[in-house]
C-alpha cells in the first residue's frame, strides 16, 4: 500500500503527472478501543446538527431576529452544519467500516470543503468579534456601522476569500506527481500530509508556501480578536453603570469561550507539532474539528436572552397549534 502509482512505468519520467487512482487514509494507528471514539464522534455530530439547524430555523422564522448581528450568527450555524457534515460521516464510514481508500478526486473535494468551512469558522468568529467591538466601544454609532448591508458585505467577502484561497491550494495539488507512498498520515485528506507525499517526485515549494499562507489566514483573525478585546476591556472600565458592564461581560464571555475552544487546541497542536505523538495530534485535531460546531449554539446562541425568548415563543406557538389541531378534527 505504501508504494502505489497509477502507472509504474512512468515513475522515471519527471515530465509526466502521476495521479493515483486512490489514496489510503491511515488515520488512527494502533489505538485500542477506537470504536468508542467513533461512537462519541457520531453522538457529537448529531447534537451539532440538531443544535445548529434549530438555531437557523428560529432565526429564519422570527422576524425580530432579522438583525445584522444574526446574519453572522446564522452564517456561523450554517458553516458548523456544513463543516461537520463534510468531515464526520466520511470519517465514520472510513474507519468504522474499514473503507480507508479514497479516490483522487474525492480526496481533493474533501480537502476543499473541510478547509473552506474551517477558514469560515475563523472568519465568522472575527465578524462576531467586530459586532461586539462596535456595540461596546461605539454604542451610539452601532446602528450606523453594523447594518444589514455591512454584515452581508463582510460575510460575502469572507466566503469569497476563503473559496479563492482553498481553491488555489487544491489547484496547486493537481500539479504534483505521486510516484511513491500514497498513505496519508491523517484522518482525512489533509493538505500538509498530502502534498508531502509528492516531495520525492515534484517541487512542493509552492505548496509549502500555500500551507504557510493558509496558516497565517487561519490565525490572523485571532490577532484581530485579541486586539478587539483589549479595546473592549478598556471600554468596560469606562462604563459607570454596573448593569451595563455585567450585560456586556456576559456576551463577551460567551464569545471568548468559542474563540478559546476553536483556537487553543489548534495552536497547541501546531506549536508542539514535533513533540506530540502522531496519534495524539490526530485525535486532538479531530476533536477541534467536531467540538466547536456542537458547542457554538449551546454556549453562544442559546444563552442569548433575545434568542431564548424567540425560541420559547416559537415552541409555544407550535405547541398551541398541535393542541388546536385535534380539537378541530373532532
Amino acid at each position: 500500500m505504501s508504494y502505489l502509482t497509477s502507472d509504474p512505468n512512468q515513475t522515471g519520467n519527471i515530465d509526466t503527472f502521476i495521479r493515483p487512482p486512490y489514496f489510503f487514509i491511515s488515520g488512527f494507528i494502533d489505538i485500542p478501543h477506537m470504536d468508542y471514539y467513533y461512537v462519541f464522534l457520531c453522538f457529537v455530530y448529531i447534537i451539532s446538527l440538531v443544535g445548529n439547524i434549530f438555531v437557523m430555523m428560529v432565526i429564519y422564522m422570527d422576524s425580530s431576529l432579522h438583525s445584522p448581528k444574526y446574519i453572522a450568527v446564522f452564517n456561523l450555524a450554517f458553516v458548523d452544519v456544513c463543516g461537520s457534515t463534510a468531515l464526520v460521516p466520511k470519517l465514520l464510514d472510513m474507519f468504522l467500516f474499514s473503507r480507508q481508500l479514497i479516490s483522487y478526486n474525492q480526496c481533493l473535494a474533501s480537502l476543499f470543503f473541510i478547509f473552506l468551512f474551517l477558514n469560515m469558522q475563523s472568519f465568522n468568529l472575527t465578524i462576531l468579534s467586530y459586532d461586539r467591538l462596535v456595540a461596546i466601544c461605539c454604542p451610539l454609532r452601532y446602528h450606523m456601522m453594523v447594518t444589514h448591508r455591512s454584515m452581508l458585505q463582510l460575510t460575502g467577502a469572507a466566503w469569497g476569500f476563503a473559496v479563492f484561497l482553498v481553491l488555489l491550494a487544491v489547484c496547486l495539488i493537481t500539479r504534483l506527481s505521486f510516484c511513491r507512498s500514497l498513505v496519508i498520515n491523517s484522518y482525512f485528506c489533509d493538505h500538509g500530509p498530502l502534498f508531502r507525499l509528492a516531495a520525492p517526485c515534484s517541487d512542493v515549494v509552492p505548496n509549502r508556501v500555500m500551507a504557510y499562507l493558509i496558516s497565517i489566514v487561519l490565525f490572523s483573525p485571532m490577532v484581530f480578536i485579541i486586539s478587539s478585546y483589549i479595546c473592549i476591556t478598556h471600554a468596560l472600565f469606562t462604563i459607570t453603570l454596573p448593569q451595563d458592564r455585567v450585560r456586556a461581560l456576559k456576551t463577551c464571555t460567551s464569545h471568548l469561550i468559542l474563540v478559546a475552544i476553536f483556537y487553543l487546541p489548534i495552536n497547541f497542536t501546531y506549536f508542539l507539532y514535533s513533540i506530540i505523538p502522531t496519534n495524539a495530534r490526530i485525535i486532538n485535531l479531530s476533536l477541534t474539528s467536531v467540538l466547536p460546531p456542537m458547542l457554538n449554539p449551546i454556549i453562544y446562541v442559546l444563552k442569548t436572552e433575545e434568542f431564548k425568548e424567540s425560541a420559547k415563543k416559537l415552541l409555544s406557538k407550535r405547541g398551541a397549534q398541535r393542541a388546536v389541531a385535534p380539537v378541530q378534527s373532532t
